[in-house]
């Protein structure tokens, strides 16, 4: 926040037009009830945009999100997440989802419940180069747009038609128009998420004090031991009123803002050190390697040490996580 909320007008502008996205598309699904998938936690943004017929969403620390046509949700930080038709519909991994109902040429997918009818497109991207890593840290951890209602969504109506006239036909290439769309809807809708922070701020509604300065403290102090009665007792709030404004302010609990970015620092350190994992464990809060791998494998779906040597394996790393939150 601190970042659009300091910078002149041109320098805003400037970072707004700079803004590009890289998009990979998983699938277009065409879902009949009952139906639901689990998609693991990564380091890589993912969204998912309905075209037809509804479905809810449900991420740790929020209420369940029901979507209906025309809505995309961004989730910025890549958590694990699960689709489903209705709450509580039994779910499964994706990849195992796909592996029962394999996907064609085009990278489609049909799931033959007999109940009402959903279609998603689901896919994951990055920021590309030159975008600060700072950009993914004043996005909430649910972006959610819908319909164009006033002038600043309605950009979102023709690209939608598009992708909807595109899905309805089976022409060869599908995929690439797919994810050349995407980039564009993506891109469209983070750009239109910041502007919207900037005209805020010039208006005066700046994020309370005490707020940034309890963000402030978990990002520069990760390995305090806080408690939410800590962390609201540093700032001179009750633990009630300092949940619900830091809810508002972030879009998360303070708790889970802390777990956020303590994964994320330790993330950073597996791709960009040789620490060993019990001590990026001290330097992250979690103060044991049991106490991090639980809760990285929640996270990120593997374990601190697979997810290093993954990495090992990549050809040419992005920033490290840790980069976005200090």
């Amino acid at each position: 926040m601190k970042l659009l909320n300091s910078a002149p007008g041109d320098t805003v502008t400037e970072l707004l037009s700079r803004i590009r996205v890289s998009s990979s598309i998983y699938c277009l699904s065409e879902l009949g009830a009952p139906w639901g998938f689990e998609v693991d936690g990564t380091d890589f943004a993912k969204f998912h945009l309905v075209i037809d017929g509804t479905c809810w969403l449900s991420l740790d620390g929020i209420d369940p999100v029901r979507l209906r046509p025309r809505e995309l949700v961004i989730l910025p930080r890549g958590e694990r997440h699960a689709i489903s038709d209705q709450p509580g519909s039994p779910v499964i991994g994706l990849d195992r989802l796909i592996a029962r109902y394999p996907l064609d040429a085009e990278a489609r997918m049909q799931v033959d419940g007999h109940g009402a009818r959903t279609t998603l497109l689901c896919g994951g991207f990055a920021l590309t180069d030159p975008v600060p890593a700072q950009i993914m840290t004043m996005l909430p951890p649910l972006l959610r747009i819908g319909p164009g209602s006033d002038d600043r969504s309605s950009w979102i109506d023709p690209v939608f038609e598009l992708i909807r006239h595109e899905a309805s036909h089976s022409a060869p290439g599908a995929q690439a128009v797919f994810t050349r769309l995407a980039d564009v809807l993506l891109v469209q809708a983070i750009r239109s998420h910041l502007a919207d922070a900037v005209t805020g701020s010039e208006h005066g509604q700046r994020p309370d004090p005490r707020i940034e300065h309890a963000a402030a403290l978990i990002r520069d102090q990760p390995a305090r031991p806080w408690t939410l009665q800590t962390l609201a007792r540093e700032v001179g709030m009750s633990r009630t009123s300092f949940t619900t404004s830091f809810r508002a302010a972030t879009g998360e609990s303070p708790m889970r803002h802390l777990a956020r970015v303590r994964l994320t620092r330790a993330a950073g350190y597996l791709l960009t050190d040789d620490l060993s994992i019990e001590a990026i464990a001290k330097r992250t809060g979690y103060g044991s390697n049991a106490s991090l791998s639980k809760a990285f494998r929640r996270e990120y779906g593997s374990s601190p040490g697979a997810y290093r040597e993954s990495a090992r394996h990549l050809n040419g790393h992005k920033a490290p996580a840790s980069s976005a939150v200090g």
